[in-house]
């Protein structure tokens, strides 16, 4: 479907889903601020009752590495959502034909499961421990998959704007 650009606006309609995901990223980080100010003990007490429960597959610095973690999970969200809006306010104003805008900003937005990595380490860590946590399937996948869609995004929209690569054919 092509849409019909109005002076001074900027159509979002190719980059909904992307943006939609990016949104959800930054609700995601925005929330873990809230629920630390709210109750920053119950994190830290979910830590310290799993390395309880499993002391042989943990050491000395296991609480403050499974509370970094969930930080990290926080940090990132907020951090990877916040330049993630303006690489798609590119993606919307380049000339990459629909198609593409479409594609670039759908990975640009599975950036998002990156933090969610953090998070997943966060809660393993306590039962299966540190180490096993951060090379656990999922939060390898989800690491995988949020790092390069938002790389893949990001290179189809340098593609576009150094090189001219994937325009539309009005924008030539």
């Amino acid at each position: 479907m092509l849409i019909e650009r109005q002076p001074g606006v900027v159509p979002l309609e190719p980059i909904k889903f992307g943006l939609a995901l990016v949104m959800l990223g930054l609700l995601f980080g925005i929330g873990l601020g809230v629920a630390f100010g709210i109750n920053e003990d119950y994190f830290q007490q979910y830590a310290a009752q799993g390395i309880a429960a499993h002391p042989q597959l943990h050491d000395a610095q296991s609480q403050d590495t499974i509370w970094r973690y969930v930080q990290r999970a926080h940090f990132h969200a907020t951090g990877i959502a916040a330049f993630s809006l303006g690489l798609l306010l590119l993606v919307a104003v380049s000339s990459l034909t629909e198609t593409l805008k479409q594609c670039a900003a759908l990975l640009i937005g599975l950036g998002g499961l990156y933090p969610l990595s953090w998070f997943t380490m966060f809660l393993y860590a306590p039962g299966l421990g540190t180490q096993a946590a951060h090379s656990h399937v999922l939060t390898e996948l989800l690491a995988y998959m949020g790092v390069g869609g938002l790389l893949l995004g990001l290179a189809i929209l340098l593609a576009n704007l150094i090189l001219g690569l994937g325009r539309a054919s009005s924008a030539r």
